[in-house]
Parts: structure tokens; sequence; C-alpha cells
């Protein structure tokens, strides 16, 4: 059985410079560009959460969070726009992908669950600065935690709910999981 390879319709480059001209938002898997579809309204509170969250415990630490315009390189030439994204290596104000990674948030929603359990979660594995990947549910209200110590190692796994608090020792800070969903409309998203 013979297998057809996928020839990359554009570079990394290119697609940053096709990227910048576009009206609509895109990824690039590494070989052309994939349209990033509208979300809900939970999607946005919950992104918009996690951000505030962030640069209220991160100011003056040197490390800083990014929302979903900041570029994240991955495996090969694949840009990825997460939802959220801590860095505390420098990076210049005209960069297109962010150095340095450190935590990911990415918030899920039905459609977009594939990618993000599974294509994502390699992908970010193979970017050795990532030490925390956080999937936020937007359909209902929960976080997975893929954490590892150092580059290389494998993913360990945890659920967290409402009740709890996200640790991230990364970057010396934690957060009440319910700061991720305030105001967003829980009945809607279905409380675990």
């Amino acid at each position: 059985m013979s297998t057809a390879l996928r020839v990359p319709r554009m570079t990394q480059d290119q697609f940053l410079d096709w990227a910048e001209a576009q009206e609509g938002r895109f990824e690039f898997d590494g070989f052309e560009p994939v349209a990033m579809t509208g979300g809900i309204a939970n999607h946005n509170l919950i992104g918009i959460n996690i951000l505030v969250a962030l640069r209220q415990r991160l100011r003056g630490t040197g490390c800083r969070p990014l929302g979903p315009d900041a570029g994240l390189a991955t495996i090969g030439d694949a840009v990825r726009y997460p939802d959220g994204l801590v860095t505390c290596s420098q990076f210049r104000g005209t960069d297109r992908l962010i150095p340095g990674a450190v935590v990911v948030f990415e918030v899920v929603s039905p459609t977009s669950g594939r990618m993000d359990r599974i294509v994502k979660v390699r992908e970010y594995a193979a970017v050795p600065s990532i030490r925390r990947y956080v999937i936020v549910e937007s359909a209902c209200t929960g976080l997975t935690v893929l954490s590892r110590a150092e580059a290389g190692q494998d993913w360990t796994l945890k659920t967290l709910t409402l009740g709890d608090t996200l640790p991230l020792p990364e970057i010396g800070i934690e957060v009440a999981v319910t700061e991720f969903y305030e105001d967003v409309d829980t009945e809607a998203a279905g409380a675990f």
C-alpha cells in the first residue's frame, strides 16, 4: 500500500505574510492555512477571563500573558494561535511568533475538541519550553491540565472543576477555576 505525501502549499513565512492580509483568522498546519471559525460568547468570555487572571498575577514578574493573536510555532512549520499563553522570554513588539511559551491555554468547544485534545496535545508536547497545557471547556465547566517537568517527558493529566485551583508553578502563580468562568452562562455551559 502506498501513502501519498502532503506537499506544503506555502512556507511558514509565506503563511505569516499571507495571514496578515486576511480579514479572517487562520492557523497553519505546516502545509496550508486552516480557517479558525467564530466561537460562542462563552468561549470569548472565558478567553478574556484567562488573560485578566494571568495579567493580574504576572504584572512585574518578567512573564507575560498573550492572547489569541500571538503565534506559536509547533511541529515543523505549523503555527497555532492558542487562546492564551505565557512566556517569560523577551520578544519584540513586531515578532509574529512568540518564543519560550511556558503555559498554553485552549478554550475548547464541541467542534474543536478533536483538534485541541489530540492534534494540539502532540504539537505542544513537541515545543520544549511548554510545561503546561490547559484545556478549558466552554460547553461545560472544567479543565483538563497536561503538565511535565522537563521537555521530552510524557504529559501527566489532571482534571479540575469549579471548586478547584489551577496550580501554575512554572510561573509561580495559581488561579481558582471559578475565575475562568466569571460572567459565563454556566447554565448553558453545564456544571460538573
